[in-house]
């Protein structure tokens, strides 16, 4: 009972001590309240969220320049071909099936600049073959030459791969291999260059448009070059093979004159 009596009285002043005003309770030694604060913990900061990994910085390359480079150090044809194999900014040899660099014989008077490869070339390993190859020995075996022997010619492609849906090669196409074929030209030095499409009017002389490009000699890396109906155009164009054919006799003329 003793305890009981001792609860309800400290109770009773504890009560007296809210009522007069006490909001807390007074231990039995002073506190020293700036004690208190220096020893108060910093205040939790606030998780970080972990930061995005950097982005890797994207360097851009200039894939005609590299070409450039890329064929300028090619000091012969056997370079040039491996530089051109090791080039890896032209999309069209992932589709590919074969690369197709030249054909003929190298150091001939007469280089032949053909389109890119078809489709029947990408399968045969070979430019100007199939169909229009055929028709394509008969019109320089025409004028004398062939693809090998004493008379022999030099063909190579305006780019070494077919590209998808057999289409032609596009503009961006033709500017990334145009340092490799002008440095072609270079090492293979022929007399004459022949133009045989539209695709190498477009890469070494600016311009399209056989019909009017043809039969009118122009400067292809400083040597005289010839615009002549491609092979493909004459099957389709059969009333094309007169002018054709004058311009395998101009070609034939010219070729006498610097042998």
């Amino acid at each position: 009972m003793e305890s009981a009596v001792d609860y309800w009285t400290s109770k009773a002043l504890l009560d007296w001590q809210v009522e007069m005003g006490a909001d807390e309770a007074i231990c039995d030694t002073p506190v020293d309240r700036y004690a208190l604060e220096a020893k108060k913990p910093a205040p939790k900061a606030a998780p970080v969220a972990d930061a995005p990994p950097p982005v890797p910085e994207t360097i851009e390359v200039d894939a005609v320049q590299t070409a450039r480079e890329a064929a300028a150090a090619a000091s012969d044809i056997d370079g040039l071909q491996a530089a051109l194999l090791a080039f890896e900014h032209c999309e069209l040899k992932d589709s590919a099936r074969s690369f197709i660099f030249a054909d003929g014989v190298p150091g001939s008077d007469v280089m032949i600049v053909t389109d890119a490869p078809n489709r029947t070339d990408d399968r045969a390993g070979q430019i100007m073959s199939g169909p229009s190859g055929v028709l394509f020995d008969k019109m320089i075996g025409a004028i004398g030459l062939s693809r090998v022997g004493e008379t022999s010619v030099y063909i190579a492609p305006v780019c070494p791969w077919n590209p998808p849906q057999n289409r032609d090669a596009n503009a961006a196409e033709l500017a990334m291999m145009e340092p490799f074929l002008k440095r072609h030209i270079e090492l293979a030095a022929p007399k004459l260059v022949v133009l045989m499409g539209n695709g190498p009017c477009q890469a070494l002389l600016g311009r399209s448009g056989m019909t009017r490009l043809r039969g009118t000699w122009a400067n292809a890396v400083d040597r005289p070059a010839l615009p002549i109906f491609a092979p493909s155009f004459l099957m389709a164009n059969g009333a094309a093979k007169r002018d054709a054919w004058a311009d395998l006799l101009a070609l034939k003329a010219r070729l006498k004159d610097v042998t």
